[in-house]
């Protein structure tokens, strides 16, 4: 069980606090206020039908970071839209940074190499990019008490050997 204020990543909503466990119907739940949306939601403490974990630490993050450089940048290809999507599913349902970075990363240059080519990005594409980026910058800007947006400036910043 998560304790009250804890910072916790949740299903697709992203990083939310856990504001306090209340009981209804015989059943414990959190009740979460997501920090990028304005909600409420309340959530079983016991189910497994959405992922909820604790956010990564600061160091964790920062590691995450230093290795991006090094983090294979493979651009998926499918001919079908189901199996591109399904493909993008798949590898955000680990809810793991380290597999969004490596998302986000292989859809950047999936981009770049589309408009190198003078093509049109995808719209699949782009709304799994839209997504990874929300949830992977909404975390590690509460980790780094920043603002998403402020977030790839960070990132540039610390590769460039500015942060620490």
């Amino acid at each position: 069980m998560y304790d009250i204020g804890t910072l916790v990543t949740y299903g697709r909503t992203g990083v939310c606090r856990v504001e306090q466990v209340v009981r209804r119907e015989g059943q414990d739940y959190y009740a979460l206020k997501p920090l990028y949306q304005s909600c409420d939601i309340f959530a079983p403490v016991d189910s497994d039908k959405v992922f909820i974990r604790p956010i990564i630490s600061r160091e964790e993050a920062h590691r995450l970071i230093d290795a991006l450089p090094g983090m294979k940048a493979e651009p998926y290809e499918a001919v079908a839209l189901r199996d591109l999507s399904q493909h993008y599913q798949e590898a955000m349902a680990s809810h793991d940074c380290g597999d969004l970075f490596a998302l986000t990363k292989s859809l950047y240059a999936k981009r770049q190499e589309t408009a190198r080519r003078k093509r049109k990005f995808g719209a699949v594409d782009e709304r799994f990019m839209k997504l990874g980026e929300e949830l992977l910058f909404g975390e590690l800007a509460a980790v780094l008490d920043i603002q998403p947006q402020e977030v790839p400036d960070y990132i540039s910043r610390r590769l460039a050997g500015a942060e620490s």
